[in-house]
């Protein structure tokens, strides 16, 4: 071989390798959750402390947002499948959105998971200055976000993680 052939593949390794351990990290390495509370709309307080030891699904949405109201049904579904397992499914509604059209949309669409109006907008600042929607996160057990998306979620990373941590 080449001296410039062992130098690319030696590049690819590392890159190979450099993938491999970001993939495997353990979540540790991650970025802990806000410790931030909020008020659901049927008058409860939800803290992220207090849910630390279970899968949290929390998605910022709003009742005018198109990606929103698609994913209503998935996350129903990840609510039904999973939620005896432990997950918790958390809709935020952002502060913009008025209270009657939040609770609207959650009787027209039956939303079985958490509902939140984060009125002063605590919740979206804590977890890094939300304004677009929607934004979801997928904490795990130890209370790391293990992911972000602006838009639509990847479903799959979403149901690997979960049957990692509650198969």
């Amino acid at each position: 071989m080449k001296r410039r052939d062992l130098i690319t593949l030696a590049i690819v390794a590392i890159l190979i390798g450099g993938g491999l351990a970001l993939w495997l990290a353990p979540e540790e390495g991650l970025r802990p959750a806000p410790e931030v509370s909020f008020q659901t709309l049927d008058g409860r307080t939800v803290s992220m402390e207090g849910l630390r030891g279970q899968p949290v699904l929390l998605t910022f949405w709003a009742t005018n947002c198109p990606s929103c109201v698609r994913e209503i049904p998935h996350l129903a579904e990840l609510h039904e499948r999973y939620q005896a397992q432990g997950l918790k499914v958390i809709g935020i509604a952002m502060s913009y959105d008025r209270r009657d059209h939040v609770e609207e949309m959650v009787r027209a669409r039956e939303i079985p998971y958490t509902i939140a109006h984060d009125t002063n907008d605590a919740a979206a600042l804590a977890f890094g200055q939300i304004r677009l929607t929607p934004t979801s996160f997928l904490i795990s057990p130890q209370g790391r976000i293990v992911y972000q998306k602006l838009g639509d979620i990847d479903w799959s990373l979403v149901e690997r993680n979960l049957e990692r941590w509650l198969g």
